[in-house]
């Protein structure tokens, strides 16, 4: 075998994790954040480059691994007389190409896996000495029980629950990146939530790629789900807000359904992906739901909490989709009227079922379809926003906006909301919003509830 050349590198004394997708991934990469804190590492401060750059990658997007290429070329290239940052490549792309990344990018010192970042404080132990390091394994919940305390980041917490996913859609990667369905068990999550609020958040989201098909066993014994997580954490002093994401429409419950009208803590918020409202394509795509069963949770949901905002996913211009099952997506968009949604053209991703079918759908119509569909979310998400003002309601004041004594935070609808006045970070403010745009809304406060 032949000896490894690599030269050593000195220990780096500051940090910066750069994160990209979901929530989940902002969840991953604050806790390797946490563990490199306890290797006494700091943060870098805005604007200056770190000794260590962590890229924690989302394999979802189109050509995801290429964008990483680039941000490695980004850090690597130009530096005359600055040193080049130690590379550490985390998250999806990593587990999905991590030989690949070793091969094709000789400056990544570290290539970890999103079930086995909790590892990454000893392989930079070995990429200190130059060794070269890649931790892809997948064990089910090692990680959780090897994490540092949390740390205050900001009034409003992500909370991991659940992670992985057996559903298989034909387009996604993550039963490959993330492996099977697991839930964290009950009573560490409890722990972590009081940790969670002792350091200051008001607000905890419960995050999963299913997060709806959590379960476990409360402190009777007795096998809980999701609803039964929520009402457990309503009880807690000091959580004012609960929300949740990401949710499939197959796991869904009537337990959770009637939490929305049970549970005063948690939000009127739900965002709950579709994909596409024709029935052959949802089933091409291997969702386990129709359109029409689709409408009816929306439905019962509706009848729980009837201020409920709505949020959901789109993909358009899945092989073989016609201008006509097309069309059916516009309708049910119509139909619900979302006040937000995500969409996205479709885009292969190697080793899915999608990525060999048929009838690839060209660029240019899938980017008319995106354009069309997005168009109506558009109207539908300033509408339920118009349709907002005059309403008073509480606003978590997340953090200070551009201007002299203004702030920025969340109605409970998830709404982002501005006003300018006299408040602290994690500050209740009862706020009438007053004035509303396609992404924000202008509040006049009314009331202050301090922490």
């Amino acid at each position: 075998m032949k000896p490894d050349t690599t030269p050593a590198q000195n220990r780096p004394k500051t940090y910066r994790v750069k994160s990209f997708g979901c929530q989940m991934n902002v969840y991953d990469g604050e806790r390797m954040a946490e563990l490199l804190a306890e290797k006494g590492i700091t943060e870098a401060p805005e604007g200056e480059d770190a000794d260590l750059v962590v890229l924690n990658t989302c394999h979802i997007r189109e050509k995801a691994a290429e964008k990483i290429y680039s941000d490695i070329g980004r850090l690597t290239k130009g530096k005359i007389q600055k040193k080049v940052p130690m590379i550490a490549v985390a998250g999806c792309v990593a587990q999905a190409e991590g030989e690949e990344i070793m091969k094709r990018a000789p400056a990544v010192s570290m290539v970890v896996g999103p079930q086995a970042y909790h590892r990454l404080p000893d392989m930079l132990d070995k990429a200190v000495q130059g060794e070269r390091v890649t931790d892809t394994d997948m064990p089910a919940i090692a990680k959780f029980n090897a994490l540092p305390q949390r740390k205050r980041r900001t009034p409003s917490a992500f909370l991991t629950v659940q992670e992985g996913c057996d559903k298989f859609c034909t387009y996604c990667v993550v039963p490959y990146t993330r492996g099977a369905e697991i839930s964290r068990p009950y009573n560490d999550l409890l722990d972590e939530a009081r940790k969670l609020i002792e350091a200051g958040a008001r607000e905890i989201t419960l995050l999963g790629q299913n997060v709806n098909a959590w379960s476990g066993e409360n402190e009777t014994g007795r096998t809980v789900g999701l609803a039964g997580l929520i009402h457990s954490l309503a009880r807690l002093d000091g959580l004012e807000r609960i929300r949740y994401t990401t949710s499939h429409p197959n796991d869904m419950d009537d337990a959770l359904i009637a939490a929305h009208g049970e549970v005063a803590k948690l939000m009127p918020y739900l965002h709950l992906p579709v994909q596409a409202g024709n029935d052959r394509v949802l089933k091409a795509m291997n969702r386990s739901h129709t359109a029409q069963s689709y409408l009816r949770l929306l439905e019962r949901f509706r009848e729980a909490r009837p201020d409920i905002a709505l949020s959901g996913d789109f993909i358009v211009g899945f092989p073989g989709e016609t201008e006509a099952e097309f069309e059916d997506t516009l309708s049910l968009v119509d139909e619900v009227r979302y006040a937000q949604a995500y969409s996205f053209k479709y885009s292969p991703r190697p080793g899915t079922p999608a990525a060999t079918m048929d009838n690839q759908i060209a660029k240019e119509v899938m980017e008319d379809r995106l354009q069309r569909l997005q168009d109506r979310l558009n109207r539908d998400q300033l509408a339920f926003n118009q349709a907002s003002v005059g309403k008073t309601c509480d606003v978590l004041v997340e953090r200070k906006g551009k201007h002299e004594g203004q702030w920025l935070g969340k109605s409970p609808w998830l709404q982002s909301v501005w006003f300018e006045d006299e408040a602290q970070l994690g500050d209740l403010v009862a706020v009438e919003l007053a004035e509303a745009g396609p992404n924000s809304l202008r509040g006049v406060v009314r009331e202050v509830a301090t922490v």
